[in-house]
């Protein structure tokens, strides 16, 4: 039974840790946060585009930059371009 409970533990942290990988919250200032949904962006653009070799967690420091780097691609793209539609408090 002891083995049963340890198992099903590690099943539920393992997925645990692939869901969060499958999105990315970040500090989105006065408007509120941001959460980037990976699994919504995959197959609509080339990996290459947001990321520089390895795929990883892209830093985003401040407005300009994040703006830069979602919000054009958004307005390219026909994404949300709304601040409400990305931002939440």
């Amino acid at each position: 039974m002891k083995k049963i409970v340890i198992a099903l533990m590690l099943v539920t942290f393992a997925a645990a840790v692939s869901f969060a990988a499958d999105t990315v919250t970040y500090d989105g200032g006065k408007k509120g946060a941001v959460t980037f949904d990976h699994k919504a962006h995959q197959g609509k653009l080339e990996c290459s585009k947001c990321h520089e070799g390895t795929p990883a967690k892209i830093a985003v420091d401040g407005k300009d930059q994040g703006h830069a780097l979602c919000l054009d691609c958004h307005k390219a793209n026909n994404g949300p371009t709304k601040c409400g539609e990305c931002h939440t408090k």
